[in-house]
């Protein structure tokens, strides 16, 4: 990068971060409810910004395309098939959440089952975000961004101390965006880091086309029909290592519905909006952005095979290659803030999520009975600092760590999804279900999916597929067989928030839906893949 762009890398960042806390300072972050979930201020917009970008990291923009670039198209049902579980969260879920007044998704199984339950799935968020998902989104964030912008070559010094540096910098301006304006300042930023994701993400495919065309954008697509029509077909063989295609209406769905509607990181965004309606409209708007998403999350990966063979190892450089071949010079500090911000919503989120399980589910109700809510709030804060010091710590050793550290990390979560999906759904519909069942299921499904991963040579999402269903009979069952003494009731009037529907929800969604239809019918040998 050239002194320009250092330059207006610096400009962009700083005004980036000058609107949101003038947009955030009417927020009481004193109180644990305008520190966590941004005063239940957030409209529809600024949800699915904050949403999108806390979604999206480098890890997947880089890994996603890394793997389009060997196996093509069929890497979207990530991104695409989440639209159908926005859907779900929009509709079904989030009119559950906000009808019970709840903080957290923990809060939730608290009033539904028993306080121990709540803190075996909060202790299982936390886990998962401190060991791995925050270290990793800065580790492997500063990693790419290094990549692409030859952090250490411009400071002449080794890869590693590059990233480490990166790591603390996108670390301490993570912490600094908490401690000063919450989760409403970050939810500012995230939607213009999300605009320009969006127009910077589409630039790297449009700029490749064109590049590989000659100058020409349908040229250069033919190019890609002619020469690699199989990369572009969606649907995975049934023995695909990616994504075979009959998990898209089991293990995947499932899936899908775990992060999207039952993830602290994901959901808490969605319970900050000022009501129902703008939470409604919010989740929506990530349902489109998820199906357009595939073209600079998995495209780009296509466009790079062809444009520089399949010589390329490990296939995850197939992205930072190609946006250092096509991206003009003057551009590069534009797509490095770009970049930054993606790291930084992530690792925010993430942060944010963990300091509000820690305050809530177990400072508050461990705390003497009179804790104030500014007692919570300052936890919040001390947590916050200690939680992200940890990461920015951690984020350069796992350099070190085993190279399939991001499979095992991916393969762990799988310990308590499935179980947790079928706890909140049938804590939803029946009244029945009983806190002993819900525990069983847990210990059940931790030693059921261990020994799975031990003894079976079978894709994980093939596994999920069964074990969603094993998991939620023997909820069903057990709960018949020990019933509560009295059906569980919802106590009347503990909604915080107007509950009234956004008027144009239900078409809204069908549409979603059709485009996601319409999307794997585009992609597959019916459409363009031939």
């Amino acid at each position: 990068m050239g002194v320009f762009s250092i330059v207006s890398f610096i400009m962009i960042i700083g005004s980036i971060w000058l609107f949101a806390y003038k947009r955030s300072r009417n927020v009481d972050l004193s109180s644990s409810e305008g520190y966590f979930l941004g005063g239940r201020s957030l409209t529809g917009v600024t949800i699915a910004g904050s949403v999108i970008m806390t979604n999206l990291s480098t890890e997947q923009i880089v890994g996603q395309n890394g793997q389009s670039y060997v196996a093509g198209m069929e890497v979207m049902a990530w991104e695409v098939t989440a639209a159908i579980a926005i859907v779900a969260l929009a509709l079904v879920f989030l009119p559950k959440y906000l009808k019970y007044g709840v903080d957290t998704v923990t809060d939730f199984i608290e009033r539904r089952y028993d306080a121990t339950t709540k803190r075996i799935a909060s202790f299982l968020f936390i886990f998962t975000y401190v060991v791995s998902f925050l270290p990793v989104v800065l580790y492997s964030g500063s990693l790419v961004f290094n990549q692409i912008f030859s952090v250490d070559e411009l400071l002449n010094v080794h890869p590693l101390v590059a990233v480490s540096l990166i790591s603390g910098l996108i670390g301490i301006v993570g912490l600094l965006y908490l401690l000063i304006g919450g989760l409403r300042l970050s939810a500012f930023s995230d939607t213009i880091y999300g605009i320009g994701l969006l127009v910077g993400g589409l630039s790297i495919p449009i700029l490749g086309l064109i590049v590989l065309g000659n100058g020409h954008l349908l040229a250069g697509f033919e190019t890609i029909r002619q020469n690699t029509p199989e990369k572009l077909n969606s649907i995975g063989a049934i023995d695909s290592e990616m994504v075979p295609w009959p998990t898209l209406f089991l293990g995947m769905f499932f899936n899908n519905l775990f992060y999207w509607c039952t993830n602290q990181l994901i959901v808490q965004k969605v319970l900050a909006g000022r009501d129902l309606k703008e939470g409604q409209k919010g989740a929506l708007y990530v349902g489109f952005f998820k199906i357009f998403g595939a073209l600079f999350l998995v495209f780009p990966g296509i466009i790079a095979f062809n444009m520089f063979g399949d010589g390329i190892n490990p296939a995850d450089n197939a992205y930072p290659m190609l946006v250092v071949g096509v991206l003009p010079d003057l551009a590069f500090g534009i797509f490095a803030a770009i970049i930054f911000g993606a790291i930084l919503s992530s690792f925010v989120g993430a942060l944010n999520a963990t300091a509000t399980l820690l305050a809530l589910d177990f400072y508050k109700p461990l705390a003497k009975k009179n804790v104030t809510d500014k007692k919570v709030a300052r936890f919040g804060k001390i947590v916050t600092v200690i939680v992200g010091g940890l990461s920015i710590v951690i984020a350069p050793l796992i350099s070190f760590a085993p190279a399939g550290l991001f499979h095992v990390v991916q393969q762990f979560n799988g310990l308590y999804s499935m179980p947790l999906l079928a706890i909140i759904i049938l804590g939803f519909y029946s009244k029945y279900a009983t806190a002993f069942a819900a525990k069983v299921t847990f210990a059940f499904h931790v030693v059921a999916y261990t020994a799975s991963q031990m003894f079976l040579d079978i894709h994980y999402l093939y596994v999920f597929s069964v074990m969603f269903f094993i998991d939620l009979l023997l909820l069903w069952a057990l709960s018949r067989l020990k019933p509560l003494q009295v059906p569980f009731e919802l106590t009347e009037e503990t909604n915080k928030v107007d509950l009234t529907p956004w008027k144009h929800r239900n078409w809204v969604s069908a549409f979603v839906i059709l485009t996601v239809l319409g999307t794997y019918l585009l992609f597959s040998p019916w459409g363009i893949a031939k």
